[in-house]
């Protein structure tokens, strides 16, 4: 007879699907700075200026194929798509860095900044050629490229690792936390570095 204690594991439920309810503001990177905890450690932060947005546009799966909410502010307009139909999103609906506390963990996105075009060494960390024994002219040369050899084609492969165009892509972190929010300053401040430029545009997610 088997007399194991069959014991009831909680439901698990992942950490970005506890809520339907999705916060979502955008606004533009400041600058880099150092904030104090109460225990006296210090953090690096980020600031960004999020002032309201207002919803511009709700978007059905009925009529559109899937549940989303446009924002906009001036003639700037972002679409985040809702996990499920949400009734609390209404046209001309204020969205704030209110929703947003302390402590929460966010999934922040921008464009990196540009670097323009690029050599192996900076763009995919080559090592380069050696210094010494007869290298001339050649220390920051990528090596061979082509397909040549046992099995090669005599091309280059797709995807092969060379010099061209470094940056200026979109960047998503996940789980940065919130450091600080200043409502009436419409600042909040974020953990570590973020993509992109002073002035940028940056998205926050909850």
């Amino acid at each position: 007879m088997d007399e194991r204690i069959k014991v009831k594991m909680p439901d698990i439920v992942p950490v970005f699907f506890k809520n339907t309810y999705m916060k979502y503001i955008f606004g533009t990177k400041k600058e880099m700075t150092q904030m104090f905890e109460e225990s006296g450690v210090v953090q690096p932060v980020t600031l960004v200026c999020a002032e309201p947005v207002e919803v511009s546009l709700i978007r059905t799966k009925e009529k559109d194929g899937y549940d989303a909410v446009q924002v906009r502010k001036g003639n700037v307009s972002r679409e985040f798509r809702l996990r499920t139909s949400d009734s609390s999103f209404a046209a001309g609906l204020s969205l704030s860095i209110g929703q947003f506390k302390e402590g929460d963990k966010v999934i922040v996105a921008g464009i990196s900044k540009g670097k323009g075009f690029q050599g192996g060494m900076k763009r995919h960390g080559f090592h380069g050629a050696p210094k010494t024994h007869g290298t001339k002219h050649a220390h920051r040369q990528p090596g061979s490229i082509s397909g040549i050899g046992r099995g090669g084609s005599g091309g280059v492969h797709k995807g092969k690792r060379m010099a061209g165009r470094m940056g200026s892509d979109k960047v998503t972190m996940r789980g940065v936390r919130v450091v600080r929010v200043y409502e009436d300053k419409n600042i909040i401040a974020l953990k570590g570095g973020l993509p992109g430029n002073r002035g940028s545009l940056v998205e926050i997610r909850g």
